[in-house]
This record gives C-alpha cells, sequence and structure tokens, in this order.
C-alpha cells in the first residue's frame, strides 16, 4: 500500500480517506463449504487439499472443485475455497447467475438469511442448500493498520479507481472490511474485472466517494 499520513477530514470531523495505491484480486465463481458438505460430497472423514494459497492468510484455493447445478443450468469445475466454514456459501457472478437461472441478492459474505439455495454435486454425492448463494457485494479486505492509517473503519464505503490499462474505470461502494486477520487488497468478481480489463495484481487508487 502506498499511502501518506491522513489530515484532511469532512465537514464532520471525520477523518478523510487518504488516496493510497492498494493491489486487487478478481474473484472467480467459488464455494465455500462445511466440513459436514465436504464429507456428503467427497466421502467420510474426507480432508480438502491445498492446491494454492490465496493472498487473504490463512485462506486457500482448494484441489477439489464441485458442480453447481441451478434451474437453468450447470456450472463445472467450480473451485473450493478453504478452510471449511461454518456454513455453506456459493459466491457467483451475475453472468454465472443468469447462466444457472438464479437470481440472487448482493451481498456482504456470511450474509446469507434468504438467500436462494443451490444443488451441489461432488463424485461421492449431491448436498442441496437451502440457502446460501450470494453476489458478493465489492469489498476491501484491511487491517486495523491500515484503517487507521486511510482514516477508514469497518463498513465504510470508498471509491477504487482502475487507472492502467484502455477501460478506465471507477467502482464506487466498496465496502471495507477491517480484521487482523486480513491483508489489504481489493475483491471485484469476474464480471467487474472484465468490464475494467483488469485482472489480480493491478493496483487501484484507494479513494472517497465523491
Amino acid at each position: 500500500m502506498s499511502a501518506g499520513k491522513n489530515t484532511a477530514s469532512h465537514g464532520s470531523g471525520r477523518a478523510r480517506p487518504v488516496p493510497a495505491l492498494i493491489p486487487m484480486a478478481v474473484s472467480v465463481r467459488h464455494v465455500h463449504l462445511t466440513q459436514r458438505t465436504v464429507e456428503q460430497l467427497f466421502g467420510p472423514g474426507y480432508l480438502l487439499r491445498i492446491r494454492a494459497l490465496l493472498s487473504q492468510p490463512g485462506q486457500y484455493a482448494a484441489e477439489e472443485t464441485v458442480a453447481l447445478v441451478g434451474p437453468r443450468g450447470r456450472l463445472n469445475h467450480v473451485r473450493i475455497v478453504g478452510p471449511p466454514r461454518s456454513e455453506d456459501q456459493v459466491e457467483l457472478s451475475r453472468t454465472d447467475e443468469i447462466e444457472l437461472g438464479i437470481d440472487a441478492p448482493l451481498r456482504e459474505s456470511g450474509d446469507l438469511a434468504g438467500t436462494p439455495g443451490i444443488v451441489v454435486e461432488g463424485p461421492c454425492g449431491r448436498v442441496t442448500l437451502p440457502h446460501g448463494v450470494i453476489c458478493a457485494l465489492r469489498h476491501i479486505h484491511m487491517s486495523p493498520a491500515d484503517a487507521d492509517v486511510l482514516g477508514l473503519k469497518n463498513g465504510d464505503k470508498v471509491a477504487a479507481v482502475v487507472t492502467t490499462g484502455d477501460r478506465k474505470m471507477v467502482f464506487g461502494d466498496v465496502v471495507v472490511r477491517v480484521s487482523p486477520a486480513f491483508r489489504i487488497e481489493l475483491h471485484l468478481d469476474s464480471d467487474e474485472g472484465n468490464a475494467a480489463g483488469a485482472h489480480s495484481g493491478t493496483e487501484v487508487m484507494l479513494t472517497e466517494i465523491r
């Protein structure tokens, strides 16, 4: 992250976010599963295998993939992201939703009340999830130290500007998520990344919403 010390302030007295260059990651469709669901899909006692570590500490792309089956279509080879969670969650782009025939709401990760369900298939079985499908709100992970430098707090909304390439673009209403477990990074879904001609590793300019 490149940023200066925050000295500007809003009329309300709260500090303005400092413009800063931060890395971006494009998040393709994926699923988070409970250990119970993993075992239903892959067999009793099955443990996910690490394919690649992700930028957020403790997170990894698993070797295992599943198929998602909706009312209108099917998506194969959808990556599982580990480690297992306390609730099943499926994250899709709008394009994925159209292909599957599902209308999933824009939500923050973990906000699953009232979301649609889906059928998940693995090599040893299938599970019908009663809910858990979302289109993830664009968001920025950051540590408390980063948030302090930038003059931000958990739940704030900022803008991120893609300044490189041939499709310069401003993404507004980016939700700030703060945790000691996070490393600073903007997360967009594949539709958003494609619209800006951006890819994981691209740096974006973080600024206030105007």
